[in-house]
């Protein structure tokens, strides 16, 4: 079942969030040190408090028997939607959960009428955005910034 995160929810959300990026950390040598802005290590429960209250953001879990297991949150600009941190904890993927919340952040941004799905990974991280193409995202470029050990991908998707 998929719900809006509440302010109650963001510190397990949090929890999420951390414990799945950090897989991608541990896969790339990102640490607290080379990259302390890398989700896996800047999400905190005020970060989700940033995130509902200045930037109004949408954020909604996948919950399995009560449990949150994976979440993202939807930014809106005008007749655009930036998708972010769009996770599942690693013991859950490979079972369709992420492809769900894809498909969930696809219909709440057409419900607000977003036209354009933008979202960012790790370009160097193939398998995901191979993942992100077969959900028919296109990959639009690429930027390298000096506080990231990694360059940041950008992809978008016409929904």
């Amino acid at each position: 079942m998929i719900r809006e995160i509440e302010k109650e929810d963001f510190s397990e959300c949090a929890e999420v969030i951390r414990d799945s990026f950090m897989t991608v950390a541990e896969t790339f040598g990102f640490t607290v040190e080379n990259a302390p802005g890398f989700v896996a290590f800047a999400t905190n429960e005020a970060k989700l408090i940033q995130w509902k209250d200045e930037q109004h953001r949408l954020i909604y879990g996948y919950y399995k028997d009560e449990k949150l297991i994976g979440c993202y949150n939807l930014l809106v600009n005008g007749d655009e939607c930036e998708l972010g941190s769009l996770c599942v904890l690693p013991e859950h993927r490979h079972s369709g959960i992420g492809a769900v919340l894809i498909d969930d952040a696809i219909e709440k941004a057409k419900s607000i009428n977003c036209n354009i799905m933008k979202l960012s990974i790790v370009e160097e991280n193939t398998i995901l955005r191979k993942w992100y193409e077969t959900n028919g995202f296109v990959h639009t470029g690429t930027k390298k910034f000096d506080f990231f050990p990694f360059t940041c991908g950008y992809m978008e998707k016409e929904i």
